[in-house]
Formats: structure tokens, sequence, C-alpha cells
């Protein structure tokens, strides 16, 4: 089976971007804000549509699980619900006064929670694939290590 064309571009151009080893703290912000800008972009260009912020919100929960330095990957599936929460104050409706905004937020959250789940699967799978590989290449290069000289 075949990729097409889109797939090898999509694949090029993740495999051009840089190698960024964020930790815990640095992938949390880097998602909360780029979750919040998404936000206010979804709001302003998509008169705050739920469906485009939860399909915007896979993509950079991918890039946080794969842009997190291999000691902090387990805070990704952690840090990417947080995200998502914080960004979905600027798209959440509700009604007048802090009440009606905070129950607004709630009820936005407890219907979008497919999108949260999805995005946490996407981070969480990245997540063990990369730390499968980050252990099998340390088991390689200790029995590299021990291996004796031929």
């Amino acid at each position: 089976m075949r990729a097409g064309p889109l797939v090898v571009r999509v694949v090029r151009v993740l495999r051009g971007l840089p190698g960024l080893q964020l930790t815990g703290l640095g992938s949390g912000l880097f998602c909360a804000a780029v979750m919040l800008v998404l936000g206010f972009l979804d709001q302003l260009l998509f008169g705050a549509s739920l469906t485009v912020y939860g399909l915007l919100f896979l993509p950079v929960s991918l890039l946080t699980a794969l842009w997190m330095r291999g000691g902090d990957l387990l805070t990704a599936p952690v840090v990417v619900p947080i995200a998502f929460a914080v960004g979905l104050v600027t798209v959440a409706e509700g009604g007048e006064g802090m009440e009606g905004w905070l129950m607004g937020l709630v009820t936005t959250l407890a219907t979008e929670a497919g999108w949260l789940y999805g995005g946490t699967l996407v981070a969480g799978s990245t997540v063990i694939v990369r730390r499968i590989r980050l252990l099998r290449r340390r088991a390689d290069a200790v029995a590299a290590r021990d291996r004796p000289p031929v």
C-alpha cells in the first residue's frame, strides 16, 4: 500500500522540524500557550467552533509528546489535558457573571471530552513508543559495551 503525496509531504515536513527537547514544565507552557492562541484564532475565524478547536488540539498533543525530552516523557499525558482546558477558556460559551462562565466551561469540558481523550491518547501512545525506543537504545548500548572485543 502506497502513501499518498500529501502523507509523504507531511512526513518530510515533520522530519525537518527541529528536534526540540522541552522539559516537562516547558512542554506544558508550550502546549498551553499554543492552545490559548489557537483558541483565540478559532474564536476569531470560526466563531468558537469546538470541532475546529478539537481538531487543532490533536497535532498540538502530538508535537508536545514529540518535543519532550526523554527524562520527562511521562508528563506529556498529564500536561496535554491541562492545556486543552486552558485553551478552552477562549472558546467556551457561558452565561452572565462568573458562575455562568464557569458553568459554561465545565459543560464544554464535559461535552468535548472525546477530543480531550483523543489528544491524551495521541500523547500517551507517542510517549509509550518513544519510551520503548529509548529503553531499547540504552539496552543496546549496554550490550555493546559489555560485549568482549573480537
